[in-house]
Parts: C-alpha cells; structure tokens; sequence
C-alpha cells in the first residue's frame, strides 16, 4: 500500500486524501488521482481515500470509511461532507495533508504545494474571485489543527446552513486567514482553458502558462472534455450553444493509470 519501502526507510512521504461516495465518480477517479501525483511529486507519497465503496481502486490506495458527521438533528450534508476533514481525527492521517476533489487533472510538478508557507493553503475560489473564499477543491491543512470548526458546525448545522451557501465558504470564514496559492498554480477548466463564445466552436481549451492543476467544478468532467462533450440541461436549450467545447487532447495526456 502506498511507498512502502521508502516510507519504513524513515522517509516522511507527501500525503493527499481525497473522498469518493455515491455513483457520481468511479474507481478509475481514484486510481487516475493516485497515478497523476505519483508522476508529479518526487519521493515517497502516501494517497488515502475516504469512501464508501473500495471497489476497483488499486492498491496503492489506502481507503477507510468515509466518516459521517454527528449532527443533531440529522440532516442531508451530501455538500458539507468535507467538513470531516476538521474533525480531531481522519482516518489515521497526521500532520499536513494535501487534499484533492477527484475531478481535477494534474498536469505538472505539485512538489510546490507542500513546500508553499501558510498553516491553510487554498486555491481561489475563480467563480467569485472578490469574495477572498478559496475552492477547496485543493488546500493543505494539518489534520487536528482546527477542530473547532468541525466541532462547532456539529453543534448548530442549523445556523450554519442558513447562514453560508457551502462548505468551502463556511471554512474559510471560520479559519479566518487562508493562504492562497499563487494564481498561476490552480487554474478553472471553466474560467481559464475554454475559450468564450464563439471561439470555443473553433479554438481549443487550453493549459494556462504555469498551471500544475487543472480542476474541473461542475460540468464538465474530465472525461467528458477528452471527448468534447458538455452536458447541459435539457430545460436549458441555449446551453447547448455556449457550454460547447472541442475534444481536449490533453486531459487524456494527463488524466491515465499509469504513473
């Protein structure tokens, strides 16, 4: 599992978790995750996967049990999940941990990640950059550093719902300083590769200068833009218009199984 032989070398390896539950992401999410970092980190690493469901990940994975979060009343927290990861413990990871969404591709060296000083590293939030609210599709954190803002969600989900849209809001305004990322580092597929109507009829995305990951909120996936393909909502006919893009052959350069 993982870097063994270095890790029992005394090697501290990079550690990233990610979390995969329900039917939206497969396997191969986890495994193409696991083999991007491998080829784009130096020494050993360790990937943990929080999950309901360990079928077809590959072994050098380590999966536990996605924890679930003790909220009185209970509550349907499918977008507030993350939060776990504030909790005293996950799963038995300590000290810093990268954190990836599984719908990202990584397309160069992410060493500078675990290297770039700040005690919560986020990338902004592209969708809403004067809001100062970091994505957190990628940050950095040390797991039981903050368990306040873990603790007191469980305490008062009620407030905590009526008064923030989504988790990576309610984080960053309960840490109160996150660092964000340079710019360059983590980019929008959305916000940054595709061109705007019209050109992306004609021009396809592509990779910003200096980009190490590419993250892919919403629609479409990743394996959904290799093919070209947006999907739109059937009510939204005009979506078929503006959410169009051309096949992008280089998310198929990155996004594979071998590491």
């Amino acid at each position: 599992m993982g870097d063994r032989g270095e890790m029992e070398s005394g090697v501290t390896p990079k550690q990233i978790v990610c979390m995969k539950w329900g039917e939206l992401y497969g396997a191969h999410y986890v495994n193409r995750l696991y083999a991007m970092a491998r080829r784009h980190l130096a020494g050993p690493i360790r990937v943990v996967c929080l999950t309901d469901d360990r079928a077809g990940i590959r072994e050098e994975v380590e999966c536990f049990d996605c924890p679930s979060i003790d909220a009185k009343p209970p509550h349907d927290l499918r977008g507030w999940r993350k939060l776990v990861l504030w909790a005293p413990e996950v799963a038995d990871l300590a000290g810093e941990v990268l954190f990836l969404d599984l719908d990202l591709v990584i397309v160069d060296d992410i060493n500078p990640l675990f290297e770039y000083p700040g005690e919560f590293c986020v990338m902004r939030n592209w969708t809403q950059p004067r809001l100062e609210v970091g994505n957190t599709s990628v940050f950095r954190f040390r797991v039981g550093a903050r368990t306040d803002i873990f603790e007191k969600f469980c305490a008062d989900p009620d407030g905590a719902i009526a008064s923030i849209d989504n988790e990576q809001m309610y984080v960053c305004r309960e840490h109160g300083n996150p660092t964000f990322w340079p710019d360059a580092w983590c980019k929008s597929f959305k916000v940054h590769c595709v061109p705007a109507f019209p050109l992306n009829w004609l021009v396809t995305p592509a990779i910003p200068p200096g980009t190490r990951i590419v993250v892919f909120h919403g629609a479409p996936n990743p394996d959904d833009a290799m093919v070209g393909r947006w999907p739109v909502k059937r009510e939204r006919p005009l979506g078929r218009i503006y959410k169009h893009i051309r096949p992008v052959p280089w998310v198929g350069e990155h996004w594979r199984d071998e590491p």
